[in-house]
Protein backbone atom coordinates (compact mmCIF):
# COMPACT_ATOMS: atom_id res chain seq x y z
CA UNK A 1 0.00 0.00 0.00
CA UNK A 2 1.43 3.32 -1.16
CA UNK A 3 -0.11 6.37 1.04
CA UNK A 4 1.73 9.68 0.02
CA UNK A 5 0.91 12.01 2.72
CA UNK A 6 1.82 15.98 3.09
CA UNK A 7 0.12 17.37 6.77
CA UNK A 8 -1.84 14.44 7.40
CA UNK A 9 -0.61 14.22 11.58
CA UNK A 10 -3.96 13.90 12.54
CA UNK A 11 -4.77 11.03 10.19
CA UNK A 12 -1.98 8.85 9.62
CA UNK A 13 -2.20 6.71 12.77
CA UNK A 14 -5.85 6.03 12.55
CA UNK A 15 -5.71 5.16 8.54
CA UNK A 16 -2.58 2.85 9.35
CA UNK A 17 -4.57 0.98 11.94
CA UNK A 18 -7.87 0.29 9.94
CA UNK A 19 -5.38 -1.10 7.44
CA UNK A 20 -3.81 -3.58 9.04
CA UNK A 21 -7.37 -4.75 10.78
CA UNK A 22 -8.87 -5.08 7.34
CA UNK A 23 -5.67 -6.57 5.49
CA UNK A 24 -3.48 -7.81 8.51
CA UNK A 25 -0.82 -9.25 5.82
CA UNK A 26 -0.16 -5.88 3.69
CA UNK A 27 2.78 -3.53 3.98
CA UNK A 28 2.48 0.16 4.04
CA UNK A 29 4.79 2.14 2.32
CA UNK A 30 4.04 6.07 3.33
CA UNK A 31 5.69 9.11 1.02
CA UNK A 32 5.77 12.07 2.95
CA UNK A 33 6.87 15.40 1.51
CA UNK A 34 8.44 16.43 4.14
CA UNK A 35 5.54 17.39 6.19
CA UNK A 36 5.91 20.03 8.95
CA UNK A 37 3.11 19.02 10.93
CA UNK A 38 5.79 16.10 12.12
CA UNK A 39 3.65 13.03 10.08
CA UNK A 40 6.83 11.23 9.37
CA UNK A 41 7.93 11.36 13.11
CA UNK A 42 4.41 9.75 13.74
CA UNK A 43 4.88 6.92 11.31
CA UNK A 44 8.59 6.54 12.43
CA UNK A 45 7.20 5.92 16.25
CA UNK A 46 4.74 3.97 14.96
CA UNK A 47 7.20 1.70 12.81
CA UNK A 48 8.59 0.82 16.31
CA UNK A 49 5.70 -1.72 16.63
CA UNK A 50 4.81 -2.61 13.31
CA UNK A 51 7.58 -4.00 10.56
CA UNK A 52 5.14 -4.06 8.11
CA UNK A 53 5.40 0.17 7.91
CA UNK A 54 7.88 1.74 6.31
CA UNK A 55 8.35 5.57 5.37
CA UNK A 56 10.48 7.92 2.69
CA UNK A 57 10.71 10.97 3.10
CA UNK A 58 11.18 13.54 -0.09
CA UNK A 59 12.40 17.05 0.31
CA UNK A 60 9.68 19.59 -0.32
CA UNK A 61 5.96 19.50 -1.58
CA UNK A 62 6.52 17.51 -4.80
CA UNK A 63 2.89 16.22 -5.77
CA UNK A 64 0.67 13.51 -5.84
CA UNK A 65 1.72 11.61 -8.75
CA UNK A 66 5.04 11.75 -8.38
CA UNK A 67 4.41 10.18 -5.09
CA UNK A 68 2.91 7.81 -6.74
CA UNK A 69 5.46 6.98 -9.01
CA UNK A 70 8.38 6.78 -6.68
CA UNK A 71 6.18 4.69 -4.28
CA UNK A 72 5.40 2.45 -7.16
CA UNK A 73 9.02 1.74 -8.20
CA UNK A 74 10.00 1.41 -4.42
CA UNK A 75 7.43 -1.08 -3.70
CA UNK A 76 8.30 -3.37 -7.21
CA UNK A 77 11.64 -3.45 -6.56
CA UNK A 78 10.83 -4.78 -2.79
CA UNK A 79 8.48 -8.01 -4.66
CA UNK A 80 5.09 -6.57 -4.36
CA UNK A 81 2.21 -8.92 -5.47
CA UNK A 82 -0.38 -5.69 -5.70
CA UNK A 83 -0.07 -2.07 -5.44
CA UNK A 84 -2.49 -0.29 -3.70
CA UNK A 85 -3.38 3.73 -3.49
CA UNK A 86 -5.13 5.03 -0.78
CA UNK A 87 -5.84 8.65 0.61
CA UNK A 88 -4.43 9.29 4.33
CA UNK A 89 -7.25 11.36 5.30
CA UNK A 90 -9.70 8.18 5.62
CA UNK A 91 -12.01 10.10 2.60
CA UNK A 92 -11.79 5.86 2.01
CA UNK A 93 -12.70 3.48 4.01
CA UNK A 94 -9.89 0.49 4.84
CA UNK A 95 -13.17 -2.09 5.35
CA UNK A 96 -13.50 -1.98 1.41
CA UNK A 97 -9.54 -3.30 1.02
CA UNK A 98 -10.77 -7.18 0.56
CA UNK A 99 -13.43 -6.30 -2.23
CA UNK A 100 -10.55 -4.35 -4.34
CA UNK A 101 -8.29 -7.02 -3.78
CA UNK A 102 -10.72 -10.27 -4.48
CA UNK A 103 -11.51 -8.58 -7.74
CA UNK A 104 -7.58 -8.30 -8.70
CA UNK A 105 -7.69 -11.75 -7.74
CA UNK A 106 -9.98 -12.59 -10.20
CA UNK A 107 -8.22 -11.19 -12.42
CA UNK A 108 -8.46 -7.26 -13.30
CA UNK A 109 -5.29 -5.79 -13.70
CA UNK A 110 -6.72 -2.14 -12.60
CA UNK A 111 -9.02 -2.65 -9.70
CA UNK A 112 -11.12 0.91 -9.18
CA UNK A 113 -12.74 2.31 -5.82
CA UNK A 114 -16.19 3.55 -7.94
CA UNK A 115 -18.81 6.33 -6.31
CA UNK A 116 -20.43 6.68 -9.30
CA UNK A 117 -21.60 2.54 -10.38
CA UNK A 118 -23.98 1.06 -8.09
CA UNK A 119 -23.87 0.85 -5.12
CA UNK A 120 -20.84 3.87 -4.91
CA UNK A 121 -22.05 7.01 -2.64
CA UNK A 122 -20.25 10.20 -1.71
CA UNK A 123 -21.87 11.61 1.63
CA UNK A 124 -21.32 14.59 2.49
CA UNK A 125 -19.37 16.09 -0.58
CA UNK A 126 -20.71 19.37 -1.03
CA UNK A 127 -22.81 19.90 -4.35
CA UNK A 128 -20.24 21.90 -6.16
CA UNK A 129 -17.50 19.47 -5.53
CA UNK A 130 -20.28 16.77 -6.83
CA UNK A 131 -20.54 18.43 -10.00
CA UNK A 132 -17.09 19.25 -10.11
CA UNK A 133 -16.35 15.31 -9.61
CA UNK A 134 -19.01 14.06 -12.08
CA UNK A 135 -18.81 16.81 -14.93
CA UNK A 136 -14.59 16.12 -14.72
CA UNK A 137 -15.46 12.23 -15.24
CA UNK A 138 -17.64 12.39 -17.80
CA UNK A 139 -15.39 15.18 -20.13
CA UNK A 140 -12.91 12.19 -19.48
CA UNK A 141 -14.77 9.28 -20.60
CA UNK A 142 -16.26 12.01 -23.73
CA UNK A 143 -12.62 12.38 -24.91
CA UNK A 144 -11.04 9.57 -24.25
CA UNK A 145 -13.36 6.64 -24.82
CA UNK A 146 -12.03 5.07 -21.41
CA UNK A 147 -15.29 3.26 -20.19
CA UNK A 148 -15.00 3.91 -16.51
CA UNK A 149 -17.27 5.86 -14.26
CA UNK A 150 -14.55 7.34 -11.72
CA UNK A 151 -11.49 7.50 -13.20
CA UNK A 152 -10.53 10.76 -10.84
CA UNK A 153 -10.96 8.21 -7.80
CA UNK A 154 -7.39 7.68 -5.80
CA UNK A 155 -8.98 3.96 -4.02
CA UNK A 156 -7.24 1.30 -6.51
CA UNK A 157 -5.39 -1.80 -7.11
CA UNK A 158 -3.06 -2.94 -9.71
CA UNK A 159 -0.90 -5.54 -10.89
CA UNK A 160 2.80 -4.49 -10.75
CA UNK A 161 3.36 -6.13 -14.17
CA UNK A 162 0.42 -3.53 -15.60
CA UNK A 163 2.97 -1.07 -14.13
CA UNK A 164 5.84 -2.29 -15.43
CA UNK A 165 4.13 -1.63 -19.27
CA UNK A 166 3.57 1.98 -18.73
CA UNK A 167 6.84 3.60 -18.67
CA UNK A 168 6.67 5.80 -16.01
CA UNK A 169 8.98 8.46 -16.76
CA UNK A 170 6.54 9.30 -19.50
CA UNK A 171 3.95 10.01 -16.81
CA UNK A 172 3.83 13.29 -15.55
CA UNK A 173 0.29 14.51 -14.31
CA UNK A 174 -0.42 15.44 -10.91
CA UNK A 175 -3.80 15.01 -9.14
CA UNK A 176 -6.90 14.28 -11.38
CA UNK A 177 -4.77 14.28 -14.22
CA UNK A 178 -2.72 11.58 -12.88
CA UNK A 179 -5.45 9.09 -12.16
CA UNK A 180 -7.19 9.68 -15.25
CA UNK A 181 -4.00 9.22 -17.21
CA UNK A 182 -2.95 6.18 -15.45
CA UNK A 183 -6.92 4.68 -16.70
CA UNK A 184 -5.64 5.94 -20.07
CA UNK A 185 -3.09 4.59 -20.50
CA UNK A 186 -4.01 0.67 -18.76
CA UNK A 187 -7.18 0.85 -21.26
CA UNK A 188 -4.47 1.57 -23.96
CA UNK A 189 -2.71 -1.79 -23.39
CA UNK A 190 -5.89 -3.76 -23.60
CA UNK A 191 -5.92 -4.16 -19.71
CA UNK A 192 -8.64 -5.42 -18.12
CA UNK A 193 -10.39 -2.56 -15.99
CA UNK A 194 -13.01 -3.29 -13.09
CA UNK A 195 -14.81 -1.12 -10.88
CA UNK A 196 -15.91 -1.70 -7.65
CA UNK A 197 -18.56 0.25 -5.50
CA UNK A 198 -16.84 2.19 -2.39
CA UNK A 199 -18.03 5.13 0.25
CA UNK A 200 -16.51 8.43 -0.34
CA UNK A 201 -16.61 10.21 2.78
CA UNK A 202 -15.62 14.14 3.28
CA UNK A 203 -12.39 14.79 5.52
CA UNK A 204 -12.99 15.48 8.63
CA UNK A 205 -9.40 16.55 9.90
CA UNK A 206 -6.98 18.32 7.95
CA UNK A 207 -6.70 20.33 5.17
CA UNK A 208 -7.81 19.15 1.40
CA UNK A 209 -5.08 18.98 -1.14
CA UNK A 210 -7.54 19.83 -3.98
CA UNK A 211 -6.78 23.10 -6.18
CA UNK A 212 -8.26 24.93 -9.06
CA UNK A 213 -4.67 24.28 -10.42
CA UNK A 214 -5.09 20.25 -10.20
CA UNK A 215 -8.41 20.73 -11.84
CA UNK A 216 -7.21 22.77 -14.64
CA UNK A 217 -4.12 20.57 -15.34
CA UNK A 218 -6.27 17.64 -15.78
CA UNK A 219 -8.59 18.82 -18.24
CA UNK A 220 -6.17 20.43 -20.19
CA UNK A 221 -4.02 17.06 -20.47
CA UNK A 222 -7.32 15.65 -21.65
CA UNK A 223 -8.27 17.40 -24.07
CA UNK A 224 -4.74 16.88 -25.49
CA UNK A 225 -4.78 13.34 -25.35
CA UNK A 226 -8.41 13.31 -26.92
CA UNK A 227 -7.33 15.29 -29.55
CA UNK A 228 -4.27 12.41 -30.35
CA UNK A 229 -6.86 9.39 -29.78
CA UNK A 230 -9.24 11.08 -32.12
CA UNK A 231 -6.67 11.90 -35.07
CA UNK A 232 -5.05 8.51 -34.48
CA UNK A 233 -8.59 7.33 -35.18
CA UNK A 234 -9.04 9.35 -38.01
CA UNK A 235 -5.76 7.94 -39.85
CA UNK A 236 -7.08 4.30 -38.98
CA UNK A 237 -3.82 3.76 -36.73
CA UNK A 238 -4.34 1.52 -33.79
CA UNK A 239 -1.88 0.10 -31.02
CA UNK A 240 -0.78 1.51 -27.51
CA UNK A 241 1.42 5.19 -28.04
CA UNK A 242 2.54 7.85 -25.49
CA UNK A 243 0.15 10.71 -24.32
CA UNK A 244 1.05 13.93 -24.54
CA UNK A 245 2.32 14.80 -20.59
CA UNK A 246 3.42 18.45 -19.44
CA UNK A 247 7.27 18.09 -19.73
CA UNK A 248 7.49 17.83 -23.53
CA UNK A 249 8.34 20.82 -25.47
CA UNK A 250 4.98 21.34 -27.76
CA UNK A 251 1.58 19.78 -28.05
CA UNK A 252 1.82 19.97 -31.43
CA UNK A 253 5.31 17.63 -31.54
CA UNK A 254 3.28 15.49 -29.08
CA UNK A 255 0.10 14.95 -31.78
CA UNK A 256 2.83 14.61 -34.68
CA UNK A 257 4.17 12.00 -32.48
CA UNK A 258 1.24 10.17 -31.74
CA UNK A 259 0.40 9.68 -35.29
CA UNK A 260 2.87 8.34 -36.52
CA UNK A 261 2.68 4.59 -37.18
CA UNK A 262 3.78 2.55 -34.92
Amino acid sequence: MIIPTYNEAQNIEGVTKRIFAAVPNANILVIDDSSPDGTAQIVRELMKDNSSLDIRVRSGKQGLGSAYRFGFREAISSGATALIEMDADLSHEPESLPALLSAADGGADLVIGSRYIAGGRSPGLSPSRLALSRGGNIYANIALGIGVRDATSGFRVYRPDLIEKINLDTVSADGYGFQIEMVFRSRLLGATISEVAIVFHQRTQGVSKMSNDIVKEAMTLCTVWGVQRRVRQLKGLRGDFVPYHKDQSSIKDAIIGAIRPN
